[in-house]
């Protein structure tokens, strides 16, 4: 259960708390956290640039 002041970025599925490093775990991220008041993001992959952007509907779009 969330409190106040806990910080909840980063949670995994069953809605604890979890750091970002645990490779074997789910983990929620906020969109409008990870934007930051952008429509669009470029995420670094493998050595590749993907786009994640936020279409005039509200949906996600993620290319490459």
């Amino acid at each position: 259960m969330k409190t106040a002041g806990e910080d909840h970025r980063y949670t995994d599925a069953a809605d604890n708390p979890v750091s970002a490093q645990h490779g074997n775990r789910t983990v929620r991220i906020l969109v409008s956290e990870l934007l930051n008041g952008s429509r669009e993001a470029i995420l670094e992959h493998n050595g590749m640039d993907y786009r994640l952007r936020i279409t005039g509907n509200g949906k996600l779009i993620l290319t490459k």
